[in-house]
Formats: C-alpha cells, sequence, structure tokens
C-alpha cells in the first residue's frame, strides 16, 4: 500500500488511510481460508485484523458474517479478494516454476505470499511497503514464529521515492528473469506514478520476465458511488475506497507494455469467477465492473 514514509512503526503504520485497506484484505483472506472450499489459505491473515485496533470487531470466520454471502461487504467483496489472492498466488507460482527467481511485491502490505507459498530452491520474494507497514507485519508474524519458504527480503521505501535505488541496494538483479506484482494498488496512484512504474518495470525487466496488476477501466468512478460495495465498506468499518482511489483518466498501461515487447492478456474476475465456480458474479451499479487483471510477459531477446 502506498503512502508517504513517515516513520512510523508497528501498528500505526495500519492505522489510517490506504493502510487500513491492507486490514481489510486480510480480514477477507482471513474468512476465505476458514470456508470448507477455500481457493486460498492465508493462516496469518486473521492475526493481522485481531493485531490493530482499527480492526477491532471485524469477523475473521464466516460464522462470524450474519448474512454469508449475501453480505455486500464481508461476503461478495470478501470474495473478490479470496479469488483474486488465489489467481494471483497460480501466477506467481507459474512464473517461478518457468525460470523467474526474482518475486517483487510492489505495496505488499499484509501479504504473507513469502511465507505460505511453496517456492522453488533459489527464489527471493522482495517486499516494497512503507516501514511501518513492514515493522506491523514483522511484529505479527514474529509473534507467531512464521518461517519464510523463500528468502523474504523488506524493502522500506515509499514507491514515491528512490525505490529502484533500495531494491537494487537490497539484492535486485535486473539481469535475472523476474516477476513482479501490484494488487490493488494503481487505482491510488496518480497517472503519471502508474505510468513511471510501468516503464520502470519494463527497464529493470529482462526478457523472461512477468507482471501481473490489477487497474480499474472506468471513466468515471462517481458514476458507482451508490454500488453496495462502496457504501457498505464506507458505513460499517469507516474506509471510504472513492476518496482513496485516484480520480484522474488511467494511462493505457497495457498498450504502453505491448509496445514495449510484452506479450499481455486483461481479464474480468468474472472469468477466473466460473473457472474456479466461487467468487462474484456481475450485479447492478456494480463497482467490480471496470477491475480488469492483467497479466504479461516480456519476450526472450
Amino acid at each position: 500500500m502506498v503512502g508517504m514514509a513517515d516513520g512510523k512503526t508497528g501498528v500505526e503504520g495500519v492505522e489510517g488511510g490506504v493502510g487500513v485497506t491492507a486490514l481489510l484484505v486480510a480480514a477477507a483472506r482471513a474468512i476465505e481460508t476458514h470456508r470448507h472450499d477455500a481457493l486460498a489459505r492465508d493462516v496469518y491473515a486473521e492475526h493481522f485484523v485481531l493485531a490493530a485496533p482499527a480492526s477491532a470487531g471485524w469477523p475473521v470466520r464466516p460464522h462470524q458474517v450474519p448474512d454469508g454471502e449475501a453480505d455486500p461487504l464481508w461476503g461478495r467483496f470478501a470474495r473478490y479478494f479470496g479469488l483474486r489472492t488465489r489467481v494471483l498466488d497460480d501466477f506467481l507460482l507459474e512464473s517461478v516454476r518457468s525460470g523467474a527467481r526474482q518475486v517483487v511485491l510492489f505495496g505488499a502490505g499484509l501479504d504473507t505470499r513469502a511465507f505460505r507459498l511453496d517456492w522453488p530452491t533459489g527464489c527471493v520474494v522482495f517486499e516494497i511497503d512503507r516501514e511501518g507497514v513492514l515493522a506491523f507485519k514483522h511484529e505479527v508474524l514474529g509473534g507467531l514464529s512464521a518461517a519464510p519458504k523463500a528468502a523474504r527480503v523488506p524493502v522500506a521505501t515509499d514507491l514515491r521515492a528512490d525505490w529502484v535505488g533500495a531494491l537494487t541496494d537490497a539484492g535486485f538483479d535486473p539481469a535475472a528473469p523476474s516477476v513482479w506484482l501490484a494488487e490493488g494498488l494503481l487505482f491510488y496512484l496518480p497517472s503519471a506514478a502508474e505510468t513511471q512504474l510501468i516503464d520502470t518495470v519494463d527497464r529493470l525487466s529482462t526478457g523472461g520476465s512477468a507482471f501481473a496488476y490489477e487497474v480499474k477501466l472506468e471513466k468515471d468512478l462517481l458514476a458507482y458511488r451508490e454500488s453496495r460495495l462502496y457504501t457498505s465498506t464506507k458505513r460499517r468499518i469507516g474506509i471510504d475506497l472513492l476518496g482513496l482511489f485516484d480520480g484522474e483518466p488511467r494511462p493505457d498501461s497495457v498498450g504502453d507494455l505491448t509496445g514495449k515487447g510484452w506479450r499481455t492478456s486483461v481479464h474480468t474476475p468474472f472469468e477466473f469467477t466460473r473457472l474456479h465456480g466461487r467468487g462474484p458474479l456481475p450485479e447492478q451499479n456494480d463497482a467490480l465492473e471496470g477491475n480488469r487483471w492483467v497479466f504479461a510477459h516480456k519476450r526472450p531477446v
């Protein structure tokens, strides 16, 4: 999750702004984990939610959601995050099995993939986020004696600072194939920052690298201000997603990558709902209508 570096550590790192959305996604992963038909399992997720005052009282188990699947926040929205987790898990694992050994997580938030996925030998997972968010995650996982399944390298920096220098100083090698992930991030960035990030990923990626990210295609986000996902999230847990999203028209990042020689594909989440048999389907005035998941592969030179 992105924000100006402020030097805060511990729970303060997830107590406001975009940082608290990491707790929302963690709660969704916790609920998904305890479903009998879970698409993804994250045994650490509920511990983040329980450790932060901002998420006190939020559900972490399916039985704590009285309306179940019909609940717009902890039912439908949580299903979306559970599905997204599974799809991106699969993409990362497929990429490292195809030869990438460096995994870069932008705005890593409370992502625990370094701890819960079965990585091939020699993988390094770089987690880029603000110091406070990473400190909170370290504190919670340390209390659980969690051990990563790959070499894990936290990179405490803001994406509006010199994250390239911080990443390379941490051991990232641009000459080696890598897989990049920007999950639930680009909506919050100004258009120019998204373009710069895309250009930089291309510059730091050798042939055989891969990149997955999530975007929104709406020209007018406010057209969906009455969507049940947005209104329920704001009313019940105080997160105004529309207030956090950047309202500028989005750049054509897919076109940029294609022009730079990447092979790209663009999908709706609903495609994967149908593939896996679980997840959200379209509805009236749907805040998820414009969401797209983009997968890109850089052709070998």
